[in-house]
């Protein structure tokens, strides 16, 4: 019979330092806290469960082997964003070079939804044929919750840029016909 497990209170830096001193309890703690959110980043990216689960273990073997040198400035999130999006790429060439395909999936941040109604799949359909740059950002704002100075720092970019990226991929959603009712009072 295993025993229950108690809620640890500390926050993601206290972890982080824990986890420096060899507190192996805080990396566990870290990865309950963020697996499914990597795992949810990263099949966004990849498109399959078994690829994102793939991220998902690099990525917090990435963190296992760097947390010596990790000092928050932002969310843990901000912090792990651009490690799962690396990973994921990483992946996706491997199984491109394996496939001999074209890397051309690289683009594709959004599975297809299996019993999606038109409007949602038109939705999604733009999302998808944004530029790459404002894509990324309106999903990291929309669906990860991210602020604008957090996705800055996640992409290296100027917080005035993840704002125009973020008008032009809404602006481009208002306009068409398809989603303009997403739009209309709002």
């Amino acid at each position: 019979m295993t025993e229950p497990q108690t809620k640890d209170f500390r926050n993601d830096q206290q972890l982080i330092d824990a986890l420096n001193r060899g507190d192996h309890t805080a990396f566990d703690t870290i990865y309950e806290r963020y697996h499914r959110w990597v795992q949810h980043v990263a099949l966004r990216f990849v498109g399959n469960e078994a690829d994102a689960l793939d991220a998902l273990q690099e990525v917090f073997g990435y963190l296992a082997r760097h947390a010596s040198q990790l000092t928050l400035t932002a969310k843990l999130t901000t912090y792990l964003y651009p490690i799962v999006r690396s990973q994921a790429i990483n992946i996706i060439r491997k199984r491109n070079r394996r496939e001999n395909l074209p890397i051309d999936e690289l683009g594709r941040l959004t599975a297809p939804a299996a019993d999606a109604d038109v409007l949602h799949h038109d939705l999604a359909t733009l999302v998808r044929d944004l530029p790459e740059p404002q894509r990324e950002v309106l999903l990291m704002k929309a669906l990860d919750g991210m602020t604008q100075d957090e996705i800055a720092t996640a992409l290296g970019i100027a917080v005035g840029t993840v704002k125009s990226r973020l008008h032009r991929a809404i602006d481009t959603l208002k306009r068409d016909p398809r989603t303009r009712q997403y739009f209309e009072n709002k």
